[in-house]
């Protein structure tokens, strides 16, 4: 069968699944708690997708290329017996990696290892902050830097590897916490990834002044450490990355704002609810639950998939201007980052 591409010739390769709605955190680029505070609905537990359903949707989107699977939220580790669901996953043949993004609060060294039994390959975890103020002061439910810093160790004594850190840089929020970042993992084979904070959803009131330019990231690095470029290591690969002169490890950069990197995108991603998106910044999707619980058989559902992403154009980020901000965008708890 030939290769599934999108009408930028673009495969289905990534697949990122939401497990859930909710967050124990409310950071203020993501989920404020002016918005999602404690009225807000929920979706419905019963309109979220059962482990059954998200096995199935697995095993078809593997059927048409897919090899890599990521699991995020909202905040995946509220999801109840996700190892349950992860060796699920694991058990199809074809997938080549599992990994898991989450915020890293409830990613105890117990929880950590039962996770890298059930298969699940390696872990990304956000922390925006080392220094306690400002990181409490993003995530808006106190949250101190040294329970991230206890998550990061037990994904590495699990071998949840690489671990990788994910910090969105908002300029005059936390952009002086790039440099001591960098020093905090050099050396430990941690990765830190350093994303440019986009515009995502609705709610966060995002504007292009606030970003922090990836270039400005990597020359304030590279002003203390030089810095050697290194080769994306597949298609598709979202950050560039770096590598430290000396040995001591790397760094990435997600600069979706000043550096796009649209015509690579070969992930799609899919709802707690079961939508299809296309793109990170869609504003609607394709709802593939109501296949399933109309009975309809895998080959049916196999060619909606088929069709939909066989039509994709969407390349936002490339496109970005004062008249695309303005449409109505999924917020990033549906889908995940």
């Amino acid at each position: 069968m030939a290769m599934l591409t999108d009408t930028l010739f673009r495969p289905l390769r990534d697949l990122r699944i939401s497990l859930t709605d909710r967050c124990n955190f409310r950071c203020r680029y993501c989920m404020p708690k002016e918005v999602f505070g404690p009225n807000f609905q929920f979706l419905p537990k019963d309109t979220l997708l059962t482990d059954d359903e998200i096995e199935r949707l697995a095993r078809i989107f593997v059927s048409l290329g897919v090899r890599k699977l990521r699991l995020t939220g909202g905040e995946p580790l509220l999801r109840p017996n996700l190892e349950y669901l992860i060796a699920r996953l694991a058990s199809i043949a074809l997938v080549e990696d599992i990994s898991l993004t989450t915020n890293g609060s409830l990613l105890t060294h117990e929880k950590a290892k039962r996770l890298k039994e059930a298969g699940l390959k390696r872990v990304t975890i956000s922390l925006d902050s080392l220094d306690d103020d400002t990181f409490m002061r993003l995530n808006d439910v106190d949250c101190r830097s040294e329970t991230i810093l206890s998550a990061i160790d037990a994904a590495l004594e699990a071998q949840l590897t690489p671990v990788k850190v994910n910090m969105v840089v908002i300029k005059g929020t936390n952009d002086t916490q790039v440099v001591p970042m960098a020093e905090r993992f050099r050396g430990t084979g941690v990765i830190v990834r350093f994303v440019e904070y986009m515009d995502v959803g609705n709610t966060n009131h995002w504007e292009m002044q606030q970003v922090y330019p990836a270039k400005d990231i990597v020359n304030s690095i590279h002003d203390r450490w030089p810095l050697v470029p290194v080769q994306r290591s597949q298609p598709g690969e979202v950050a560039t990355r770096y590598q430290y002169a000396d040995g001591q490890g790397e760094i990435g950069l997600i600069s979706s704002v000043t550096a796009p990197f649209c015509g690579a995108c070969t992930r799609a991603r899919l709802s707690a609810q079961g939508k299809l998106f296309l793109c990170l910044f869609a504003s609607s999707g394709f709802d593939l639950q109501h296949y399933l619980r109309q009975g309809e058989s895998d080959e049916v559902i196999t060619d909606q998939i088929r069709s939909i992403w066989s039509k994709r154009d969407d390349r936002y980020s490339e496109l970005r201007s004062s008249q695309t901000m303005v449409k109505s965008k999924v917020e990033m708890s549906h889908i995940g980052g």
